[in-house]
């Protein structure tokens, strides 16, 4: 039987393994099709048949909500982590997050221009450096603050896809002026691509190495990092942090919380979120994935998402509540404590597969196929994860970080066992 610490450390690295897989069965849309695709399953990979089924479980169940549960996670370890800083006779908590996130930010920059460009690192280095002096605020304060910013991007984006509708209906209104079809020109950019990007991701990623490099610095740069990082990622990560580090303050990752009330989130998550994202998937379906429809559908799917993934955790949370499933749980659990590995392990993995400098699968597989490929690498993660773990004390790059971080090589080997005495 484990002890009360040992089960909440349990508990929190499971379902940071679950996050750090799941998210995955959205990243593989752009990892393997056209990065539009995965928002719009008709620009590419399919939309019909089990195609779109894959869209829409994965629209209502998993986009967005993965990555909140893993950000909320976020900010939960940065109140863990300055807590054993505390504890400790090393770096002060402060120079320890700081180093941490910088750091961090490093390698999300590698990470973002040559593997993924769906990079989340690096804003979570930065809303990491902006949260940390608020940490000891009480949980409701900080629930408050996490809610008021997410409030926040909700209206500022609804503000903006209204905007949007406006400038549409002023652009095909009959004898609508030139200056209206011009702004409608000028904002329709926000909700797809220019046509010539699909035969350029195709060109890029079917290519050389450079070729995908440059490809991906483009996305990088002019799409996340010039147009969404400040207005909407960071943000967005800011205020999920914020609820992590309420929750994990509160118990909830921790076992802390009752059975029933784990139960009341699944209820609300599974029976009121899902079904209104579902509605929500629904008119997006409805209208051909119309841009318009699509952008605004999206956008009200921000509310449900921290509550789905909430539901999401609270199932595992009392699946190692109730000692069940232990295989599984131990290995999800491995995967958590090496997610920062894992996650970087993904892409390299995946950015191999698709790309012409490794296997070139790229854009070959549908939307319904590219499953196939999240299972091999699920696999893959919950094999290698605990065994690794057996004989390490740390994940590689999670050695790598934490060497970096005290600036000297951390003891990475684990001491063998002694052999069983003999009579």
């Amino acid at each position: 039987m484990t002890s009360a610490s040992a089960e909440r450390h349990l508990s929190i690295d499971a379902v940071r393994g679950m996050a750090v897989l799941g998210i995955l069965l959205m990243n593989i849309v752009g990892m393997g099709l056209p990065s539009f695709s995965y928002v719009d399953p008709t620009y590419a990979g399919g939309s019909s048949g089990a195609d779109f089924w894959t869209w829409a479980v994965n629209n209502v169940l998993t986009d967005g909500k993965m990555r909140a549960l893993f950000t909320m996670l976020f900010g939960a370890s940065t109140v863990l982590i300055a807590e054993r800083a505390e504890a400790g006779g090393g770096l002060s908590p402060a120079a320890m997050h700081y180093r941490r996130m910088l750091w961090l930010l490093l390698f999300g920059l590698v990470h973002a221009f040559c593997f993924w460009f769906g990079d989340v690192l690096v804003p979570y280095a930065i809303a990491g450096l902006l949260i940390f002096p608020f940490r000891k605020l009480s949980p409701r304060v900080l629930l408050g603050i996490g809610v008021a910013v997410l409030v926040a991007l909700l209206a500022k984006n609804l503000l903006q896809a209204q905007a949007l509708e406006a400038l549409h209906a002023a652009a095909i209104a009959p004898g609508a002026p030139a200056s209206a079809v011009k702004a409608w020109q000028d904002a329709s950019g926000l909700l797809a691509p220019p046509p010539e990007m699909k035969a350029m991701e195709y060109a890029a990623f079917r290519g050389g190495f450079l070729d995908a490099l440059q490809a991906r610095a483009g996305v990088v740069i002019f799409l996340f990092y010039l147009q969404l990082l400040p207005t909407d990622m960071i943000p967005e990560a800011i205020g999920q942090m914020f609820v992590g580090m309420a929750l994990f303050r509160l118990g909830f990752f921790t076992l802390a919380w009752s059975s029933r009330v784990y139960a009341a989130t699944i209820a609300f998550g599974y029976l009121l979120c899902v079904p209104f994202t579902a509605w929500l998937a629904s008119n997006i379906a409805a209208a051909n994935f119309d841009a318009i429809v699509l952008h605004e559908q999206e956008v009200w799917q921000q509310i449900t998402r921290p509550f789905i993934g909430l539901a999401h955790a609270s199932v595992l949370l009392l699946v190692v509540r109730a000692g069940a499933l232990p295989w599984l749980v131990n290995r999800l659990a491995a995967a958590g404590r090496m997610a920062f590995s894992n996650y970087i392990g993904t892409s390299i993995i995946t950015s191999t597969l698709f790309c012409g400098y490794g296997f070139g699968l790229y854009g070959y597989l549908s939307r319904a196929e590219l499953l196939w490929v999240v299972a091999g690498v699920w696999v893959f993660l919950l094999a290698w994860s605990e065994p690794w773990l057996a004989r390490f004390h740390y994940g590689p790059l999670e050695w790598a970080w934490r060497s970096l971080v005290q600036w000297k090589p951390q003891p990475m080997r684990r001491a063998p066992r002694a052999a069983p005495a003999t009579a």
